[in-house]
């Protein structure tokens, strides 16, 4: 067969085979193709949440770093970043309000009691009630009382408490004053141990000024009692006589009372009459820290310093009391939530956990300060942390038998206006430079001009 024929005879053949497999039914043997991947759903983003402190030194900065830290590592979905910013001196709070008004604010920051009235009136923080009604356990009954009535007041309603519908904040913590103690200097002038008195229950404003004359007596350098020039030191002398800056609502001065005129008489002679005190407007801290100084008024936040750097033997002892208290103050701050967070409920979360017994107790190991959480679990663990070994003393001058009053701002007028009309004048009274009388005769009338008609 010649070669055309055979290359005819099998494209014939293939022609044939196309056309009946075109015919035939389909191959069932190939395998079934295989079905496509469910596409992934994308991860939900994570929320950035800022806070803010006001720090005093870098131990504290370092503290609150951590916490954050171990917040953040139970926190699904939500980073934290912690940002302190400022000081005391450094218009804290002014700057807090710029950046609000700017909407480059935190979600959650501190700020101190006086200004709670200020932010909230202005609407700058939010008010989180319904977020805390939702929250089953929460109870504001867990926190102090004096704190907890200014941040559930309402301004609409003249309410406080649970039922208010207010709630701005929660107090990170809370400190009494206290004296802290040079123990060899009082020892040295022969004065009795005001540990030891107040044990006895005889620790009053005279045993105090004897103390305090006893150890002025060692020399011109030595003085017996400081305290720095602001509204607290000067404020316990009159809420022990039984006076105080207001009247009972907080919408009127009451420096002219009698009790309130007494006990500013009693802190004049301290300065004046007897010269047992560091000059009134000096800072009494050096002197103290120096050895020069048998009983320095302060708050809880002076420990830290005091445990750094004191050279000689000291401890703290209760403010001494007066004709009708202690007289006390009950200081503190408090978280609250920009009113222009994108993330309210995570903000809520975060302000929770920070006041939890267990972060509490972390913050008062710094010594700074007294949990605000009325748990016996955060006390024993604060009452751990010495020294000083007395720190039963700054829970004396919280109990309630003792009338302190709870730091506050005022709803009804301007604080800083009151303070800045008040202050100049108690300067006076205390530096000699007016009388008791001469006090009397306008404060009120001035101060009161700072209140809402």
């Amino acid at each position: 067969m010649s070669r055309k024929l055979v290359w005819s005879t099998l494209s014939i053949l293939l022609i044939l085979a196309f056309a009946f497999s075109a015919c035939g039914p389909a191959a069932t043997t190939e395998p079934p193709a295989a079905e496509e991947p469910a596409a992934e759903e994308p991860a939900a983003e994570e929320i950035t949440i800022r806070w803010r402190t006001r720090p005093d030194n870098q131990a504290e900065i370092d503290v609150y770093q951590k916490i954050s830290n171990d917040i953040d590592a139970q926190l699904d979905g939500i980073k934290l970043v912690y940002e302190p910013g400022g000081s005391e001196s450094s218009s804290y709070q002014d700057v807090l309000k710029t950046e609000i008004g700017a909407g480059t604010a935190p979600d959650v920051f501190w700020i101190p009691g006086t200004d709670v009235a200020d932010f909230a009136t202005r609407g700058l923080i939010l008010n989180f009630a319904d977020l805390a009604t939702a929250t089953q356990g929460f109870s504001v009954d867990d926190f102090y009382a004096g704190p907890m009535y200014h941040l559930t007041y309402n301004p609409e309603t003249d309410a406080s408490g649970a039922g208010s519908g207010a709630l701005w904040g929660l107090p990170r913590d809370v400190s009494t004053f206290v004296l802290y103690l040079n123990l060899d200097l009082i020892a040295e002038a022969g004065a009795e141990d005001p540990r030891e008195l107040a044990a006895k229950g005889e620790w009053t404003w005279d045993a105090f000024l004897d103390v305090a004359t006893k150890v002025r007596a060692l020399g011109s350098d030595i003085y017996g009692y400081g305290a720095n020039a602001w509204w607290g030191p000067y404020g316990v002398w009159i809420n022990g006589a039984g006076g105080g800056f207001f009247n009972e609502d907080r919408t009127a001065c009451a420096l002219d009372t009698a009790e309130s005129l007494a006990g500013l008489e009693f802190e004049r002679q301290i300065y004046v009459d007897t010269d047992v005190a560091v000059p009134y407007g000096e800072d009494s801290e050096p002197p103290f820290m120096a050895g020069r100084l048998a009983m320095f008024q302060n708050g809880r936040w002076g420990t830290p310093g005091i445990r750094a750097n004191a050279k000689f033997n000291w401890d703290a002892v209760e403010l001494p009391k007066g004709p009708e208290s202690m007289g006390n103050w009950l200081f503190w701050g408090a978280y609250a939530i920009n009113a222009n967070t994108a993330h309210p409920e995570e903000a809520w979360k975060l302000i929770q956990m920070l006041t939890s017994a267990e972060t509490q107790g972390k913050v008062a190991e710094l010594g700074a300060n007294i949990p605000s959480r009325v748990s016996q679990e955060a006390l024993d663990k604060f009452l751990t942390f010495t020294p000083p070994d007395n720190n039963q003393a700054f829970l004396n001058g919280i109990s309630p038998d003792n009338n302190p009053t709870a730091e506050g701002p005022l709803w009804a007028g301007s604080w800083p206006e009151f303070d800045a009309i008040m202050g100049p004048a108690v300067t006076a009274v205390l530096t000699g430079q007016a009388t008791v009388a001469e006090f009397a005769e306008s404060i009120c009338a001035e101060a009161n001009k700072t209140f809402n008609p």
